[in-house]
């Protein structure tokens, strides 16, 4: 699956969600709640991080990790959509900036 596939099917997800959200709360999230919620999915994937490194007690761990790393992944192709971003452009040209960096011996 390509990202622009992925990115098509998070947004199906966000739309489904936001009218859950607008029966419950009486609007969807606006694009700040959105990031709200990426930061906290954030907290809990550090929570799973630490637990898969031997520092936390957690059950069904890499199972864990996988979902949140996913939910993570889903919260970015949100934002990059909401916020009219091309995320596969930017992610290329943030890579190709990383490895000239690296060239340079500069961190």
């Amino acid at each position: 699956m390509e990202i622009e596939q992925l990115a098509r099917r998070a947004m199906e997800i966000r739309e489904k969600y936001g009218e859950l959200e607008k029966k419950k709360y009486g609007k969807a999230w606006d694009k700040s709640q959105i990031a709200q919620g990426f930061a906290g999915d954030a907290g809990n994937l550090m929570k799973i991080i630490m637990a898969k490194e031997g520092l936390r007690d957690m059950d069904d761990i890499d199972k864990k990790l996988a979902h949140e790393l996913s939910d993570c992944l889903w919260s970015v192709l949100v934002l990059a959509e909401k916020y009219e971003i091309n995320i596969e452009k930017a992610f290329l040209k943030t890579m190709d900036e990383l490895e000239e960096r690296i060239a340079k011996n500069k961190f």
